[in-house]
């Protein structure tokens, strides 16, 4: 941290603050060079949490928060930065005894909203990083909403099927759409003044498709109504960030538990974070400081780049899967993530029972990720009934199997997939009564070619599955 980075600091943080990190750390002159990456990461880490208090050489703290930390495992995990982020009233204040976890925080939310402007936003005025996961992060947009409009009861959502969220669709084709004119319609049947927001979604599993953002954001213009987006895996996919609470986990390949919480009114964002009660922990925001850093710009868009190319390999193959088995690839070209397979030839009589197995079998072959939705299922979510639960509408015509193309899929990823389900297709097949011969070879024998020794090797430990 030489003086010049030090004057810098001072434009996010108190200079009082730095200077008085700053002196706390000419304790510490016993510093080794490195030339690796990461080591040089970790080096700037170790000189952001010496200007905390609690690793001041003289410090004396006599208070009830003094950054204390019994295990040194604990204390080498986070680093020594264990004051976390954020003031009592507002998870964006400077914390006076913690200028380098303070610091950490305003560089991380500095860095993501470079990121958020790489990635097809570039009108993005404001976000930040909350230690919190999708459904509480859209809960505080919510409850900050709800200061601003307390007259407010409703929020319009275009269904989606996954519990952290909370019915405006249509079939267009194989696709679930935004049914834009029952939007309009329940807000001039409720009153646009009792909408608290419509609350729509990017993020999603095929044949469900992203929200009609563009659209959408029209009409709450139009009736000045707060817009609130989901795009919890969309930093991913410029299809979904050209048109916005995001996962951490999902974007950045960190561990669950953060998200991002961005917006073009600079002075609601600043609301949101007003809303956030006390202190918070700072390691979603080090988790996605360190990635960022060690990817820089540049590896993170050919992580976006490989993505996207990954989505192209997984449809392929998925087609020339189905087609050997006498199903089909759902047609979804707006979803630019998720795929879907239907599941046709499983049902029996309408029994969705091999259905339901291939998804039991698929977990214990370990192809994680993959989901099989049967017809017909109901779920009950805080006292609401849905009905086809997981398929995002109430009367889908077929059972499908789901997968995706995200951040960090590689071809080994895809071709043991589809091998692993190409068997599983097989073995359900001949139970029914076919005889296996509606699979054929193709499913399989068109990617094993493209799997690598170590991934063969690892499919041979489940070949008597």
């Amino acid at each position: 941290m030489n003086p010049e980075n030090l004057i810098l600091s001072e434009k996010h943080v108190s200079s009082s603050y730095v200077r008085q990190g700053a002196q706390a750390r000419r304790g510490h002159e016993r510093l080794v060079r490195h030339l690796l990456e990461q080591a040089t990461v970790e080096l700037f880490l170790n000189e952001l949490a010496l200007m905390d208090s609690n690793n001041f050489l003289g410090n004396c703290g006599v208070g009830e928060r003094e950054g204390r930390v019994s295990s040194s495992l604990v204390a080498r995990r986070h680093y020594r930065l264990i004051h976390g982020i954020g003031r009592s009233g507002d998870i964006a204040a400077v914390q006076p005894k913690a200028a380098g976890s303070s610091l950490l925080n305003k560089l991380t939310n500095s860095v993501v909203l470079d990121i958020l402007k790489l990635s097809g936003v570039p009108s993005v005025a404001s976000c930040f990083v909350v230690p919190m996961a999708t459904g509480m992060s859209l809960t505080l947009c919510f409850l900050t909403l709800r200061h601003r409009r307390p007259k407010a009861r409703y929020i319009l959502w275009p269904r989606i099927d996954q519990k952290s969220c909370f019915k405006a669709m249509i079939t267009a084709g194989d696709e679930l759409r935004t049914d834009l004119e029952a939007v309009e319609r329940q807000i001039q049947t409720l009153g646009a003044e009792n909408v608290l927001c419509v609350h729509s979604t990017t993020s999603c599993f095929a044949p469900r498709v992203p929200d009609r953002l563009e659209e959408l954001a029209t009409m709450c213009g139009k009736y000045h109504i707060p817009h609130v987006v989901n795009n919890a895996y969309g930093i991913q996919s410029s299809k979904c960030m050209h048109l916005i609470q995001q996962s951490l986990d999902k974007n950045f390949m960190v561990p669950v538990g953060g998200a991002i919480i961005a917006g073009f009114d600079e002075t609601f964002i600043q609301e949101i974070s007003q809303m956030y009660p006390g202190r918070a922990s700072a390691s979603p925001s080090l988790d996605v400081l360190i990635t960022l850093l060690t990817l820089g710009a540049n590896g993170y868009k050919r992580l976006l780049a490989e993505r996207k190319e990954m989505y192209s390999v997984l449809a392929e193959e998925l087609r020339t899967l189905a087609a050997a088995h006498g199903e089909r690839v759902l047609h979804t070209p707006h979803n630019p993530i998720s795929l879907a397979m239907s599941l046709d030839g499983l049902r029996g009589d309408g029994d969705d029972k091999a259905v339901t197995q291939l998804g039991s079998m698929l977990f214990t072959r370990q192809v994680s990720g993959a989901r099989v939705i049967p017809l017909g299922k109901e779920q009950t979510v805080s006292g609401h009934t849905f009905r086809g639960f997981m398929s995002h509408s109430e009367a889908y015509p077929c059972p499908y199997l789901n997968a995706a193309s995200a951040m960090g899929i590689t071809r080994d990823d895809v071709a043991l997939c589809v091998r692993r389900l190409d068997k599983c297709l097989k073995a359900l097949r001949k139970e029914g009564g076919e005889g296996g011969g509606s699979g054929g070879s193709g499913g399989s024998g068109g990617v094993e070619g493209g799997i690598s020794p170590e991934a063969l090797r690892c499919d041979e430990d489940h070949a008597g599955d």
